[in-house]
Order: C-alpha cells, then sequence, then structure tokens
C-alpha cells in the first residue's frame, strides 16, 4: 500500500513556486555553487528542489520498509529451518 503512494507521489508535478528565503553555511553554499557552474543544475533553486524530491523518495522508502519490518514482527516467529524460508523466499520471487 505504502508503495503504490510513494509512486504516485513522486509523480505529481506541482506547477506553482514558493519564493522562500534560506540560509547556507559557508561550505554548503560553496558547494551549491559549484554544481550549478559545473552545469549539473541551472540554478541553485532547481538543486534543492532536486534535494528535496530525493529525500522525501527516501523518506518514503524508510517508511514502506519500517511497515514490513512492523507486518513481520506482528507476524510471529517461525520454526522453519533457513533453508525452508529460502525456498519460500526464491517461490516468492517466481510467482
Amino acid at each position: 500500500m505504502i508503495r503504490k503512494w510513494c509512486i504516485f507521489a513522486s509523480n505529481i508535478k506541482t506547477k506553482v513556486m514558493n519564493r522562500q528565503s534560506i540560509s547556507f553555511t559557508q561550505p554548503n553554499d560553496k558547494w551549491l555553487k559549484s554544481q550549478v557552474e559545473n552545469k549539473e543544475y541551472s540554478s541553485k533553486s532547481e538543486l534543492i528542489n532536486d534535494l528535496v524530491r530525493q529525500a522525501r523518495k527516501q523518506q518514503c522508502q524508510i517508511d514502506w520498509i519500517k511497515a514490513k519490518i512492523e507486518k513481520a514482527e506482528s507476524s510471529g516467529f517461525t520454526q522453519d529451518s533457513k533453508s525452508e524460508i529460502l525456498s519460500q523466499s526464491k517461490s516468492l520471487l517466481n510467482e
């Protein structure tokens, strides 16, 4: 469920840009400027927006993993051997 939301949310394109003022430390500002000067990005704003998108995507993936872990932990423990667990996992991949 979370995975589908992440895919959907990452495809949303926003046309309205809100203007904000942000302060950077000198090393961070120097790095941002170098990315723009190296033509990696056309502006600092483009770079910051890309970094925020990456962070949002990463957080979405973390949330998905946490949900999977919580589900697994709540399902209890197994008495299956390592080879049985491996076999079951491989069969799920082949479906």
